[in-house]
């Protein structure tokens, strides 16, 4: 397990507690004060994250264990025919997606994906997608379109790829084109954030009729190093800016931006992958439920007024 630096009074313990559980013989002398030690870390673990920062949470979201999409898609699933290409150019690793079944109801599933090692991280691009990337989510929501399927897609990137090659083959166009598809797309539209949702990368399969987080995750228009880079010419700001942008869960629901947020595990999503996937699939089917009750021209209005009303914004009686 990897402790970020703010878990490290914790660490601290839990190696104190393996030190005695190695040193025990089994004639239980050492068991109370393990279970003192273990009772003392939780309390400690409940301390500390119910008290972290936008910063901290944003550290979460990144963390090198936390589950990605083939990990939720592995546990929530029933089944799953990936989907290659974009019948364009190529197939974009950066984002999976495909045909599923959730709780007994077919979905089409769409999510960003990251690499665990080197050679995976670069297969994935670190979950950057291409042109390509977009292009092959807007074919499977075409077809989930024609098939009368929902889509449900899960959200975890740091940015659209920002490289020459993206731009010549048209990255904000690709993205774009997303974004109008999915405003009238005639089947329900359930996105989660379940780590990093920086940007256009994240919004480009985004555009949900319920779009929710999960608890220690972040959702912004830029990420917080970028933010202080151009702000103070140096990443040294990243927390200031992080706290600045209200990048977090609880920040976006108290915006309306979000409909909701879904509880993690004491110590984040990679302290217990099951129990997180089962978080996602049972509000992914609570969406569901509700969504498929409304017909096409209905889902659209939603999504679009959803949208439409988000902001902030003053007249003048003189204009």
């Amino acid at each position: 397990m990897q402790y970020l630096d703010f878990e490290q009074p914790i660490a601290d313990l839990e190696d104190k507690i393996q030190e005695l559980q190695d040193l025990s013989v089994g004639d239980g002398v050492l068991k109370p004060e393990i279970d003192r030690l273990k009772k003392k870390a939780q309390q400690l673990r409940e301390s500390i994250f119910t008290n972290l920062t936008r910063w901290q949470r944003v550290q979460l979201a990144r963390h090198p264990e936390r589950p990605y999409t083939l990990d939720y898609i592995e546990r929530i699933a029933d089944d799953f025919i990936e989907i290659h290409g974009d019948r364009y150019h190529s197939d974009d690793h950066a984002i999976v997606g495909g045909f599923a079944t959730v709780g007994g109801e077919s979905v089409v599933l769409i999510g960003h994906q990251k690499g665990r090692d080197t050679k995976s991280r670069q297969y994935r691009n670190f979950g950057m997608a291409n042109p390509e990337g977009y292009r092959k989510s807007y074919r499977l929501m075409k077809l989930a379109e024609k098939f009368d399927l929902p889509v449900i897609t899960l959200l975890d990137t740091p940015g659209a790829y920002p490289g020459l090659e993206a731009e010549e083959r048209g990255q904000a166009e690709a993205i774009a084109k997303n974004l109008k598809m999915m405003a009238t797309l005639e089947v329900p539209i359930i996105s989660i954030v379940i780590g990093e949702g920086a940007s256009g990368g994240a919004i480009g399969i985004g555009m949900g009729n319920e779009v929710y987080m999960m608890e220690n995750t972040w959702y912004s228009v830029i990420a917080p190093e970028s933010c202080s880079s151009i702000l103070w010419k140096t990443w040294d700001y990243k927390e200031q800016a992080a706290a600045a942008l209200k990048l977090t869960a609880k920040d976006l629901l108290e915006m309306n931006v979000i409909d909701g947020i879904i509880p993690e595990p004491v110590g984040g999503a990679h302290r217990d992958y099951n129990q997180s996937a089962l978080a996602v699939k049972e509000r992914c089917l609570e969406s569901l439920k509700r969504l498929k009750k409304l017909k096409a021209d209905k889902l659209i209005d939603q999504r679009i007024d959803k949208y439409a009303s988000m902001g902030v914004w003053a007249g003048s009686e003189n204009a």
